[in-house]
């Protein structure tokens, strides 16, 4: 693990978008943490940002340096769980940082950040998909007292391979 940083946790907003597109398109390209195959240009994650208002239970978390240009460093959702009214307080959460950003703390502070702010609207249940493997996703997972519900087996094709997506549950409410 690398050495611990300061960092300041907000709410996003509008300017944050190239920066979090940024973030985002690296594990695009990168990675098959996410099954998006093609980058995003900051204006077609436009409106991914604007669902993800400064109240209610969908949030954007960010997490930069100290200080008003401070880089940013990653960022937390909640989002909709499913789009049927039924599944209202439930939502889905992911977690995303920069490459160098692993290791130092950003995560927990995001999801500390994030489980702060929604403990007031109504969210009932937390769930989170881990395309495997990935371990420090994993163990930050499970600090957070998340708890496995289900292995969707060879579910997303990226690369040449298929990959698995580990399913986690938390109980908020």
């Amino acid at each position: 693990m690398s050495e611990r940083i300061d960092v300041q946790v907000r709410p996003g907003r509008d300017g944050d978008l190239t920066a979090l597109t940024d973030i985002y398109n690296h594990y695009i390209r990168e990675t098959s943490i996410t099954f998006d195959v093609v980058p995003f240009t900051a204006e077609q994650r436009r409106p991914w940002l604007l669902s993800h208002p400064e109240d209610g239970p969908h949030r954007l978390m960010v997490a930069q340096f100290p200080g008003p240009s401070g880089r940013i460093l990653g960022y937390a959702t909640s989002s909709p769980f499913r789009p049927k009214a039924a599944y209202a307080t439930s939502v889905e959460t992911t977690i995303y940082l920069a490459p160098d950003a692993g290791g130092r703390g950003i995560g927990t502070r995001l999801y500390e950040a994030l489980f702060a702010a929604l403990a007031d609207e109504g969210v009932h249940r937390a769930y989170a998909g881990v395309t495997l493997p990935n371990a420090a996703s994993l163990r930050l997972h499970e600090r957070f007292d998340f708890r496995p519900i289900g292995v969707y087996e060879e579910v997303g094709h990226k690369f040449g391979a298929y990959h698995d997506v580990a399913w986690f549950e938390k109980r908020l409410g």
